[in-house]
């Protein structure tokens, strides 16, 4: 999500009234008629030299050479196409097959994913400077997707990095600085962190079984903290979570299906790998309370077709964490129609998605929430679904072929670009639908 401080949540959720301008906004200018108007910061980022990355201003495709995040006319041009080239060559066999295939989605999604990750010591969410900063929900998603892409040291090398800003409660700061490893601001700190850390080695073991040990191992200190905090976390009368931000990064009063399903999804993934470095004890605990806080979610949330907030009624981009790639793999019939609920409760102006039904009437469409439906679709079987939200993601990159974070009403692309999260799921989809 923006890094829009949360002391502006009144002015985020009002009406198509609110108007909001300058440096503060990011230039956001949002309209009486509920259509805002937002600039795209970039086309894409592009390498200038080994390590060196510039931003590609908007409407200068002539500044990189086409189909490459390689910028055009430099000393070491030729150098860095043949290393994106064999960063690409050395991908999983379904990579492979889909880039000589012209699969064209998968190849930006695989691009925008390496430029903003190869040579820096985590992924970033964007190269555009307030996005220039690493979410542990974000870098979870890349090294899920970098596991998928056939590039499992590399996905480890992000939950690394994980690791080192963990904090010894087992608490994640909401984004870091990835060369202080401190958070930038005083944002406060997220309970999903510690469960979209422990999806995220559970998506790499799962992608790379045979080195689940080998790769796992270095990563025990975070998974045993990730364990204890989410357990610790949970209530012994309502074994539900506590009240915190979760992807929205506002400040919440009630508990939001965003977080206590990524806590759930943190649990489960946690059963599946502590084996893997030797903690049955911890395992079984994870189990038994995954098990618990699903009954909870589902009475809880479940006869109010799973919304944001408990006790509410708004649907919420959230209850697509509760199917897989994210959830289990065992379809449940009633979070799918919630989730087909929610896509049409959340649908745009220009066919994409907003975070959930509470979010502002502005007519933008969000790509991540989006490419959230379209991973959600694949992962559970509806093909046809998955690639009418694939495609339309792919119709609304921007000329240089990077996906944006936004898609104004009009079908123009905006804000940042290209964006991590979206790359990371259009990945994932594409890998559920290379499953045979």
């Amino acid at each position: 999500m923006p890094p829009t401080p949360v002391s502006r949540r009144r002015a985020l959720l009002g009406g198509g009234a609110v108007l909001a301008t300058g440096a503060a906004g990011g230039g956001i200018a949002l309209h009486r008629t509920g259509r805002a108007e937002v600039p795209l910061y970039s086309e894409t980022v592009a390498f200038a030299a080994p390590g060196v990355r510039e931003l590609v201003p908007a409407g200068r495709l002539d500044a990189v050479v086409p189909g490459t995040r390689v910028l055009a006319a430099r000393r070491d041009s030729g150098w860095l196409l043949e290393e994106e080239d064999r960063w690409l060559e050395v991908c999983a066999p379904w990579v492979r097959r889909g880039l000589d295939a012209d699969d064209d989605l998968l190849r930006s999604a695989l691009l925008d994913l390496r430029a903003l990750s190869v040579g820096l010591p985590v992924s970033v969410a964007g190269w555009t400077d307030r996005w220039r900063y690493a979410w542990p929900r974000d870098v979870s998603f890349v090294a899920s997707a970098l596991a998928r892409a056939g590039h499992p040291e590399h996905a480890a090398a992000q939950l690394g990095y994980l690791q080192r800003v963990q904090r010894s409660d087992g608490w994640f700061e909401a984004r870091y600085d990835i060369a202080s490893h401190r958070a930038p601001d005083d944002r406060a700190a997220q309970l999903d962190g510690s469960g979209w850390a422990a999806w995220g080695a559970s998506e790499l073991a799962a992608a790379a079984p045979d080195r689940a040990v080998e790769l796992l191992a270095p990563l025990r200190p975070m998974l045993v903290r990730c364990a204890r905090r989410l357990l610790a976390s949970l209530d012994v009368t309502t074994a539900l979570p506590p009240v915190s931000s979760d992807y929205w990064e506002l400040v919440e009063e009630v508990l939001t299906l965003g977080t206590a399903a990524a806590v759930l999804a943190g649990l489960r993934s946690l059963t599946d790998v502590l084996p893997f470095v030797g903690e049955m004890a911890l395992r079984d605990r994870t189990g038994a309370a995954a098990d618990l806080l699903a009954g909870e979610v589902r009475r809880r949330f479940g006869p109010h077709g799973y919304p944001r907030l408990l006790g509410g009624s708004a649907a919420d981009a959230a209850v697509t964490f509760l199917v897989a790639p994210i959830g289990p793999t065992t379809v449940d019939v009633e979070v799918l129609t919630a989730i087909d609920r929610a896509q049409a409760a959340l649908s745009r102006p220009a066919g994409g998605l907003a975070p959930g039904a509470a979010w502002k009437e502005d007519g933008i469409s969000w790509t991540p929430q989006t490419a959230l439906f379209a991973a959600a679709w694949a992962a559970t079987g509806h093909r046809s679904r998955a690639e009418s939200l694939l495609r339309w993601l792919g119709d609304h990159r921007t000329d240089a072929g990077s996906f944006p974070e936004k898609v104004l009403h009009d079908g123009r692309p905006a804000a940042v670009a290209p964006l991590a999260w979206t790359a990371s799921l259009v990945v994932i989809a594409r890998h559920e639908l290379a499953r045979p």
